[in-house]
């Protein structure tokens, strides 16, 4: 709910007080609630407060607590407070009012650096304890929250974001190569894999489910969580199983609700932002007040194109489920005058770093803009859901049965799946049969044309980015989409880019994503569930749609055919712009500023293959995909200049 700030001198050393003030001078770009500071021997406190639950009215940040010796910064958000209220023993007149920066500080007094471990929600916090003289730090799981630091002989300074940080540092900025080599390299929209690093050399930051100790001998790193499978779940009954779900689900969404503002939600017209409405307009249904959503849709005049079974005007599924979930305020936007090309520069101020998502740029803050404007404390979302309350891959599920020789099985999910899809059971089992042996179906598909690189090979070559990333991707040829699946929640990496965009944006906007798909505990329930949950009588993602029986219409709960792809539109709007768009990608080629970096005879080619014509799917090819990153990158490189 804030952002946090802080100098510490590791040697006691008095601190000159112009750097503190340089600090919180630097946050005042974004809206507050209140700033303070707070100082002692050697070490300086600030935040910049939002606040946007009830017991964060008039929060005291930074906060000393003297009988415990214990000073708290933080920006968090817990959601196991009733949990916790019983194992700290907070006594019943004090939990109501109780700030979540409190309870940290008491699940610290009595857990130390394990506290962490005991934390359910979005945080990311430092604890100064004078007894030990020491700082403490810890960030969420996931890395929901950002927390950067930087170091310099015998100081430490951290930040929610970075800028604040380069006002600290003499002489110029330094960009570190090895970020800038995993973010030209990477072909996916995910982090680089040093989660330590930052685009700057210099600045750092604490991975996702990672805790820190500072004190004047040094600093030291510790990992407190990573993700095991747990022990599956033994239920008697398919009802059983749904009303776990909706038990689980259902609280990570009630305690996502706790504002005193206004509280919004994302809503397109799929299965996971529904599942979410549906829970929060019923429980917001009890206090009186009505939940607002906000959804895009294409332009006016896009008449889409062919694109299998993707739908890209999802309106008339988000209307039925806006119809049947009641206590809805719906909004619709289609941002007519907005597109990822002309968001660039505003997306660098916000992030501090060149980005990926590009597609989705202009609709994603346009959101954030209008949940604001509706005074919205906390907007919902469902953006983990498909590795978590979603689950449920239907023909990977029936190539698991043939691995696993359960041919009756297979034999009965292969014809209903085939029947509910309209195909044919010789399509179906060939394309499940490819994913019994991944590896043997890409031997039959035969060598594929590589790929145009958008990194300068050089460059690639002299910073080693090629092993590293192959290092990190240790998956066999054989890997299947469930070990993907493990892999997904065990790698701190794979997630933190949305964590990173959530915390800036919500410092702009005051708005905060609150994410029920990605709660621990919904996590952890929906990887003990055993597999025939998620897929049953030929029908994919099963425990979600049966859960949802009578929560959301049948339109949307047993849509099997139809899924929404958000930005298809993203050429279209470009078009105005487009001959202005080439010119700049060829200045980004001829600049020597991108000679070291780019790899420009590759770009070249893209460029050449894009024409002056450009076809609405082009959104999706990967000529303009290394181009638009390549333009993103570029534009980061003259700011610094």
């Amino acid at each position: 709910m804030s952002a946090i700030a802080g100098i510490y001198s590791m040697q006691h050393g008095p601190l000159d007080p112009e750097l503190g003030l340089r600090l919180m001078q630097e946050l005042q770009r974004y809206p507050a609630d209140d700033a303070r500071g707070w100082n002692t021997e050697g070490l300086f406190l600030g935040c910049h407060a939002q606040w946007i639950t009830p017991q964060s009215r008039g929060e005291v940040l930074p906060y000393y607590d003297p009988q415990r010796k214990l000073a708290i910064v933080a920006d968090a958000i817990i959601d196991n407070r009733s949990e916790l209220f019983g194992q700290l023993q907070v006594v019943r007149e004090d939990q109501e009012s109780m700030p979540d920066s409190l309870l940290i500080l008491l699940a610290y007094e009595k857990w130390g650096d394990q506290a962490p471990v005991h934390l359910v929600g979005d945080f990311a916090f430092m604890i100064w304890d004078a007894g030990r003289q020491t700082l403490f730090g810890a960030r969420d799981f996931s890395g929901s929250r950002t927390l950067y630091f930087h170091r310099s002989g015998r100081q430490f300074s951290f930040c929610t974001v970075i800028h604040p940080l380069l006002t600290l540092m003499d002489g110029e900025r330094v960009l570190h190569e090895g970020w800038i080599s995993e973010y030209l390299a990477g072909q996916g929209r995910m982090d680089v894999a040093d989660m330590f690093s930052t685009v700057y050399q210099g600045v750092e930051q604490l991975p996702p489910a990672h805790s820190m100790t500072v004190s004047p001998k040094g600093i030291t790193f510790s990992r407190y969580y990573t993700f095991q499978t747990p022990p599956p779940l033994r239920l008697r009954s398919n009802g059983e199983y749904e009303e776990a779900f909706r038990e689980v689900f259902g609280r990570a969404v009630r305690d996502r609700l706790r504002t005193h503002l206004e509280a919004g939600a994302n809503l397109s017209g799929g299965l996971d932002s529904g599942a979410v409405v549906s829970f929060a307009a019923q429980e917001l249904r009890r206090t009186g007040k009505p939940l607002h959503t906000f959804s895009s849709y294409p332009l006016d005049h896009f008449t889409g194109f062919k694109l299998g079974q993707r739908v890209t005007d999802e309106r008339p599924y988000i209307q039925e489920t806006i119809d049947y979930v009641g206590n809805i305020e719906p909004s619709f936007y289609n941002f007519p005058d907005r597109s990822s090309y002309g968001e660039i520069d505003e997306w660098l101020d916000i992030m501090e770093m060149p980005y990926k998502f590009i597609e989705n740029s202009y609709w994603l803050k346009g959101i954030y803009e209008q949940a604001g404007l509706k005074n919205a404390g906390v907007l919902l979302s469902g953006q983990r859901g498909n590795w978590s309350i979603s689950w449920g891959p239907a023909l990977d599920y029936q190539a698991k049965l043939l691995r696993e020789f359960r041919w009756f099985r297979f034999y009965r999910e292969n014809k209903l799946y085939s029947h509910s899809m309209g195909v044919s059971r010789k399509r179906m089992l060939k394309i499940a049969g490819r994913k019994v042996f991944p590896a043997l179906g890409q031997l039959m598909a035969g060598k594929q044309e590589a790929a145009p690189e958008l990194i300068h090979p050089e460059f690639a070559r002299r910073t080693g980015v090629q092993e590293r990333l192959k290092e990190l991707d240790q998956s066999p040829a054989s890997q299947t989409v469930y070990d993907i699946r493990r892999e997904h929640f065990r790698q701190p990496h794979v997630w933190n880019v949305n964590g990173t965009a959530a915390t800036k944006l919500s410092l702009k906007y005051r708005v905060w994503d609150r994410d029920a798909t990605n709660d621990l505990r919904v996590i952890n329930f929906c990887m003990s569930v055993p597999e025939e949950q998620y897929v049953q009588n030929g029908m994919d993602r099963s425990l979600i749609r049966r859960a949802m029986e009578g929560r959301l219409p049948d339109k949307v709960r047993l849509n099997q055919t139809r899924r929404g792809i958000q930005g298809a539109d993203g050429i279209t709007r470009m078009l105005p712009e487009w001959r202005r768009f080439q010119q700049e990608l060829r200045e980004m080629l001829q600049d020597p500023r991108t000679s070291s970096y780019l790899n420009r005879p590759g770009l070249a080619g893209c460029l050449d293959r894009l024409g002056s014509e450009p076809e609405p799917l082009l959104i999706f090819n990967t000529d303009f995909r290394l181009l638009t990153r390549g333009l993103v990158f570029y534009r980061f490189l003259k700011r610094l200049s």
